[in-house]
């Protein structure tokens, strides 16, 4: 997969140090897959959540949330909020517009 962007990656890992080896170790196995439909993506990582249009893993011992996009059949994946678990609790990254927007 294709992931957009690992940026994200870097900059939830500065502030949340802890994050950065389990951040790290979910990227080097998500690139090296072709997932063709979210069964794949449950199949490797059995937490994972299908929540509207986004995936969520969750990262380092349930500790933080990766939301992602997933386009299958373009083989690219958008990594939309990194959070910890208590931020995915308020539910604000509910408002990002590609949460129920098909059209992305």
């Amino acid at each position: 997969m294709h992931i957009i962007s690992y940026k994200k990656i870097r900059q939830f890992s500065s502030k949340h140090s802890q994050a950065s080896h389990s951040l790290e170790h979910w990227y080097r196995i998500v690139k090296h897959e072709n997932f063709k439909s979210f069964a794949d993506v449950k199949n490797l990582f059995s937490s994972a959540d299908h929540v509207k249009n986004f995936v969520v893993f969750n990262i380092g011992g349930n500790k933080y949330r990766l939301i992602t996009f997933i386009r299958y059949k373009m083989k690219r994946l958008f990594i939309r909020h990194i959070l910890t678990h208590k931020e995915y609790e308020k539910g604000k990254w509910k408002e990002d517009v590609w949460y129920q927007n098909t059209k992305n």
